[in-house]
């Protein structure tokens, strides 16, 4: 069984017994079931696309969240130079021009100066 099975089988679980035991029913039919909309993240990497080591890490990650979600989200890496400069990981992200950052915290030092611990 996998996780994700596994975790929905006991919410359901969960929610039926606490619906049972407050003296509600749980309808018999379904509702529709509504189509998920995909939605389009961006990643921001401070290494070129598919650097060996550091770079395919960001792949792998971009590759989980989309199995993890079912293909609901959809993440796209971009490499250092593509969308933002190697060392605007931090601002692009803080700014929301994208939603993921895949960085060395070393990098932020002039922002944050504990983000080298």
């Amino acid at each position: 069984m996998k996780r994700r099975d596994f975790i929905g089988a006991l919410a359901g679980a969960t929610a039926t017994t606490a619906l049972t035991a407050c003296g509600q029913q749980e309808s018999a039919a379904p509702a529709a079931a509504k189509p998920m909309e995909t939605v389009h993240w961006k990643m921001v990497t401070t290494w070129p696309k598919n650097f060996p080591g550091l770079g395919t890490g960001a792949n792998r990650v971009a590759e989980l969240i989309n199995q993890m979600s079912g293909g609901r989200i959809d993440v796209k890496v971009y490499g250092a130079g593509e969308l933002v400069g190697a060392f605007e990981v931090f601002d692009a992200v803080s700014s929301g021009h994208a939603q993921l950052g895949h960085a060395g915290a070393y990098y932020w030092k002039g922002k944050i100066p504990s983000a080298v611990f």
